[in-house]
């Protein structure tokens, strides 16, 4: 069991740090219906038309460390999304982990160890 977790954090990590990089950077299929019924110029910018997009804000946690899928201060793009994956496996992990041993720890009701 040991071993198959150990290999699945390995995985995990291979395909937040590298793999992850090459993800597509077109809109996924909620941000293209949000888009459907605007009409865009050549920036991407809406200049007409009614969609869902023309009331987007800007997210409350748009300035911290992690946004938009990088780590904020690294320049180098690949390096930024690379670690941010990892960070963000390592973090669900920790979570996930910790929660389970806390689980596993408790005793059922009305038994023992």
């Amino acid at each position: 069991m040991k071993k198959f977790v150990i290999a699945g954090l390995f995985v995990a990590l291979l395909l937040a740090g590298v793999v992850s990089h090459f993800a597509s950077g077109s809109p996924d299929g909620l941000d293209h219906a949000a888009r459907e019924g605007c009409t865009f110029n050549a920036d991407d910018e809406i200049t007409g038309g009614t969609c869902m997009a023309q009331r987007e804000q800007e997210h409350q946690l748009a300035d911290s460390p992690f946004a938009d899928y990088g780590i904020k201060g690294i320049d180098n793009e690949f390096l930024s999304t690379g670690l941010s994956g990892v960070a963000g496996v390592l973090l669900t992990f920790a979570i996930g982990g910790g929660l389970f041993w806390l689980l596993r720890r408790r005793s059922p009701a009305g038994g023992t160890h």
